[in-house]
């Protein structure tokens, strides 16, 4: 999978934070989130910072045992007014957390994938900060950019995550849904160089699989890193090709079977 470089990755956790903060401002704390139904901005708000205190406390004490996790959350103040230095301070503490020095130690790693626990939380925490941005500014009426090469490796962390061992035992039956005889689904990005923006993935019999790379699929979606991310994790649909960028040749009936099977629990 292709990863972020670390200080990138770092800088986009805090700088995909502060936009979530400034929309959820212009939003309102009572404001409704449309892309994550029955939440308001203010359970968004409280669910982001919460999420970066806790990884980064998981990071600092290298945590390794996941009955050790922690289970003290931190207070979202109550003043609306304070949110965005709370959100601020909660994404330079996980990003000051995911340090060169840590990259590479003994962190629990929850999706049980090869990569250390540092770059797991990191790749995760970003995830947060930019999809949860796009449903603060969508709730703002605000644009939300977001880079083609964050775009693209936040992509190839959302198939590991789809496809690692944690999800087929916490995620039984969307691990079964995905399963397959063969078909095929091939994911393009207009916007990166190479094969950084192409992901191959085959549903076979014991599970589904990805690798970077084209090949010939059963069906091809091609579009905007940004709004394939998007897409994936459910924020833009695949019926508004102007709005989104986003084609489909081939079986959209594929595609959408996907998309229907892999929601995260916590969206």
């Amino acid at each position: 999978m292709t990863e972020l470089n670390a200080e990138l990755a770092r800088r986009a956790i805090v700088e995909h934070t502060r936009r979530l903060a400034e929309s959820a401002a212009a939003a309102g704390p009572d404001a409704a989130v449309p892309t994550t139904p029955g939440w308001t901005i203010t359970d968004l708000v409280e669910h982001v910072g919460q999420t970066e205190h806790w990884v980064a406390e998981i990071i600092e004490r290298r945590i390794t045992d996941p009955a050790r996790l922690p289970t003290e959350m931190a207070v979202l103040p109550a003043d609306p007014r304070e949110w965005q230095a709370w959100l601020s301070e909660s994404a330079r503490r996980v990003a000051g957390a995911c340090s060169d020095d840590a990259l590479d130690a003994p962190v629990f790693n929850a999706a049980g994938d090869e990569r250390s626990g540092t770059r797991f939380w990191m790749s995760s925490v970003l995830n947060e900060a930019v999809v949860h941005g796009f449903d603060a500014a969508n709730a703002a009426d605000r644009p939300a950019g977001i880079d083609a090469g964050v775009a693209a490796a936040l992509i190839g962390n959302h198939l590991t995550m789809l496809t690692s061992p944690t999800w087929e035992a916490r995620r039984a039956e969307s691990a079964q849904a995905i399963r397959g005889t063969g078909q095929t689904l091939q994911w393009l990005a207009t916007d990166t160089a190479d094969d950084a923006g192409a992901w191959f993935v085959e549903r076979r019999p014991d599970g589904a699989t990805w690798r970077p790379g084209t090949r010939q699929a059963d069906v091809t979606v091609t579009g905007p890193a940004g709004s394939l991310l998007l897409a994936l994790t459910r924020r833009l649909p695949l019926t508004d090709p102007e709005a989104t960028g986003i084609s489909i040749d081939g079986d959209t009936a594929l595609v959408q079977h996907w998309l229907d099977n892999t929601a995260h629990v916590s969206d």
